[in-house]
């Protein structure tokens, strides 16, 4: 019998609460995320990426055909950290589950992106080597 107030007496609702990353406090004022996704070897490979925040997730947009997508396909575990536009680290990892966005959320990223980054995005579509179609990852 625990007593009330006790840790196992938490509410479903509460718990998940306190599970969740504030991720608008951590990663405010940074422009790139590193994006760690993992290959079927387990092995980790660490991607700076544009992010957006809503709510309680983080979304990139990317294209369908980029390494990360492939390996996000296999392992939906991430971690994730403020960093450089070159993956220089500028804060602590968070652990993150990641999946597909929606098409809704897709199309809210999508003008979050362009409200954050503005020309750079036509920018980056000029010179991007890849062709595959833009996807969303949404993380929570």
């Amino acid at each position: 019998m625990t007593e009330p107030g006790a840790l196992n007496d938490i509410s479903p609702v509460a718990a998940s609460v306190d599970m969740t990353h504030d991720w608008a406090s951590v990663l405010s004022g940074h422009q790139y995320i590193r994006l760690e996704t993992y290959r079927k070897s387990g092995q980790a490979v660490a991607t700076p990426v544009w992010f957006t925040i809503d709510s309680d997730k983080i979304f990139v947009v990317t294209r369908s055909d980029t390494g990360k997508v492939k390996r996000l396909r296999n392992n939906s575990k991430v971690r994730v950290a403020p960093s450089g536009m070159r993956g220089e680290p500028k804060g602590e990892w968070a652990d993150g589950q990641a999946r597909f966005a929606t098409p809704e959320e897709f199309e809210r990223a999508l003008k979050q992106r362009s409200k954050k980054y503005g020309f750079k995005v036509k920018l980056a579509g000029l010179f991007s080597s890849s062709k595959g179609d833009l996807v969303g990852i949404a993380i929570t």
